[in-house]
């Protein structure tokens, strides 16, 4: 049963030089219960679409098209003392990036989930909700006297962990959980990965995890969107996104993925960098980077078209996938790539 459904989103911030499109035509859904990685590197727009679900934006971004659906509910339609009272912490949940700068420093970690649940359910006591507090740092491997401390005395794995005891106070519907392992090492990345999938799966709720880690989103997600430039070039689930992508982008983010089976191979960058998002003109917006843009790539944006169940691909080439994954896989044909010289139908706005 779909629980959230974004359809054709475009949120934009506004700058001096015009609006950034940060997120441009995004349709997705989830399903209760489903894990769906949004994967892609910095600038790609993920955390843009995470944070447009519970509108955590800041003042020069602005919704100009689109629904978000959350089970029944247009979440752009909603007031903000609707949002605060009817879907953040209880309905949808957040784990920030740097779960540091999610605490507030000038109270322990107890009190700010005191808080959070308080808030949101009526005639709880402070000890009641304390109580459930020492709870979740138990059942996360944290000492349950702890929640006396404040957030500075908190290692890094320990604070993230106290930061999905705060999102999940509530036991919302829907996680949002945003590079959740950030700066971790990789055995607490881990911990703290395996930690949250146990949560999910007990209080069944959905997760969107958002990484720039294809081999994160591979292990830990039902379904997998791919993010370029402000758009998804790429849907399906985890294993079809892994196994048989169709995208160049896609292709050249497996090509950054280690076989552990295979400790000679050579990792092979994608050369360039991603695409200005103002005024971003028309074609494909990974046309400059891509080692098979052709000239109508350049001039025609792709529409979204699907090949088998659920497996969704902007590109004009799709169809040639195979071909391409071939080729995908050899150093010299990203070598190729010369993206400081466009065809004269780029325009230089990419």
């Amino acid at each position: 049963m779909t629980l959230l459904t974004i359809d054709g989103l475009q949120m934009y911030y506004r700058s001096e030089a015009g609006y950034v499109r940060a997120a441009d035509d995004i349709t997705l859904e989830l399903e209760r219960g489903q894990t769906l990685g949004l994967v892609g590197e910095s600038g790609s727009g993920k955390t843009t679409i995470a944070r447009s679900i519970i509108r955590l934006l800041p003042d020069n971004a602005e919704v100009v098209d689109g629904s978000i659906d959350f089970d029944g509910t247009d979440i752009t339609e909603l007031t903000d003392r609707e949002l605060r009272n009817q879907i953040r912490w209880q309905e949808v949940s957040m784990i920030p990036q740097n779960a540091m700068n999610g605490f507030d420093p000038v109270y322990t970690v107890g009190q700010q989930i005191v808080q959070v649940i308080r808030h949101h359910e009526d005639g709880v006591s402070k000890a009641d909700a304390k109580d459930r507090a020492k709870t979740l740092f138990d059942e996360l491997g944290i000492d349950p006297d702890r929640v006396d401390d404040y957030p500075h005395q908190f290692s890094g794995g320990m604070a993230q962990r106290a930061m999905i005891a705060l999102a999940l106070c509530l036991e919302p519907r829907l996680i949002l959980a945003d590079e959740p392992t950030t700066a971790l090492d990789v055995v607490i990345q881990d911990r703290i990965l395996d930690t949250i999938k146990e949560m999910q799966a007990e209080y069944d709720s959905a997760m969107i995890l958002i990484t720039h880690d294809i081999s994160v989103v591979s292990e830990t997600s039902d379904r997998i969107a791919v993010c370029y430039g402000g758009r998804i070039v790429e849907q399906a689930d985890a294993a079809t996104i892994i196994k048989n992508p169709r995208h160049p982008y896609t292709l050249g983010l497996r090509n950054a993925f280690p076989d552990i089976g295979d400790s000679d191979e050579e990792l092979i960058s994608i050369p360039g960098t991603p695409p200005e998002l103002v005024d971003p003109g028309e074609g494909c917006r990974f046309a400059p980077r891509c080692p098979f843009a052709e000239e109508e790539c350049w001039d025609v944006t792709p529409e979204p078209e699907e090949y088998d169940d659920g497996h969704i691909v902007e590109c004009h080439r799709a169809d040639e996938a195979d071909e391409l994954r071939s080729l995908a896989e050899k150093r010299e044909t990203w070598m190729d790539t010369d993206e400081a010289t466009p065809t004269p139908a780029q325009g230089g706005d990419d």
